[in-house]
């Protein structure tokens, strides 16, 4: 198994790296390596970074790094510097000519990485982008949480990822069946098909291009909203997404008029119901029953809204961050 898995991996790295330009001459029709590209890049964007630091980061030998530095020295592309606060480190920085040297080599490869992702279609583009963040954390190991997260409505593409992602989490965390995809499924189209935009909504959490999580909003009546299919990615836990996307439909809710907002969830789901409640939801009632292959405990929860003063509300487009 784990000799075909290490053929698999080698074949993509022969497939990307041509595809990339890696292999060429020289890096994006350049005169430079791409070990000298990388040490530019770092350079152009981290700024106060000294050499160890930099041979650390891109794991290479000191001594390699230090001839790399020597030329870019030589051409007057490198300034070195006393670190403000301390006087017996050094730090490095592109001076004026470096950056107009790596100016190109920037534009250059935005260009080319344009070309191979435009062509594909909105879908193909998140799974290629999705494909990669697992790669890039599974392989390093943590996540990175600098990006910032952002809410928007939703738009092609989404609502098939929504109905995937439940299916696929809820069978590998809690062994629900395929019924619970269709369930899913079964809401997202009603969404999709009668959505009053006025007063329902979805929103993706999205990173780096990368969908983290999902919460939607619709009418039960006039009085009453229910919120539905709220998702958090398991590499996105923690970052207090799931509060965001509660407080979001909350604050939805309470400008497009609703008196309440009701949800239906299960005894198991320990995570989202402590979320819930500390949103304010309280629990109105419970059923056992047997659903997606599992024995559970449905539970009702139920928020009261305050009624909005008709002078200060504003309408759900502005009362909302989500874009």
């Amino acid at each position: 198994m784990l000799s075909r898995q290490i053929e698999a991996a080698r074949r993509f790295n022969r497939f990307y790296t041509q595809r990339i330009g890696v292999l060429d001459e020289g890096l994006l029709d350049s005169p430079f390596s791409l070990t000298e590209v990388r040490v530019m890049y770092e350079l152009a964007h981290h700024r106060g970074v000294g050499a160890a630091e930099l041979a650390r980061e891109l794991g290479l030998d000191k001594g390699y790094l230090s001839r790399i530095l020597k030329r870019f020295r030589a051409k007057n592309w490198l300034a070195r510097t006393v670190a403000g606060d301390d006087g017996r480190r050094h730090v490095l920085a592109l001076t004026g000519a470096g950056r107009r040297a790596f100016t190109p080599l920037e534009k250059r490869s935005r260009r080319q990485v344009r070309a191979m992702l435009g062509p594909l279609k909105e879908a193909q583009r998140q799974r290629v982008l999705e494909a990669m963040r697992t790669i890039e954390q599974d392989l390093a190991g943590a996540a990175d949480t600098t990006a910032p997260v952002i809410l928007r409505s939703h738009r092609p593409g989404d609502i098939g990822w929504v109905v995937q992602r439940h299916g696929e989490l809820y069978a590998l965390e809690y062994g629900w069946d395929e019924t619970f995809e269709a369930l899913v499924a079964d809401i997202a189209a009603k969404f999709v098909r009668d959505l009053d935009s006025r007063r329902e909504r979805c929103w993706i959490a999205e990173r780096d291009g990368v969908r983290l999580g999902c919460i939607f909003l619709v009418a039960e009546d006039k009085a009453t909203a229910k919120l539905r299919l709220l998702l958090v990615e398991p590499e996105a836990r923690g970052l207090g997404l799931g509060k965001r996307l509660i407080d979001e439909c909350i604050a939805f809710a309470r400008n497009a008029g609703y008196r309440r907002v009701v949800l239906w969830t299960q005894d198991n789901l320990d995570a989202a119901r402590h979320l819930y409640a500390k949103a304010g939801f309280r629990k109105s009632a419970e059923e056992p029953h047997r659903s997606f292959g599992k024995n559970l405990v449905a539970e009702t929860w139920v928020l009261k809204l305050p009624p909005v003063n008709a002078k200060r509300a504003r309408t759900p487009e502005h009362g909302t961050s989500a874009t």
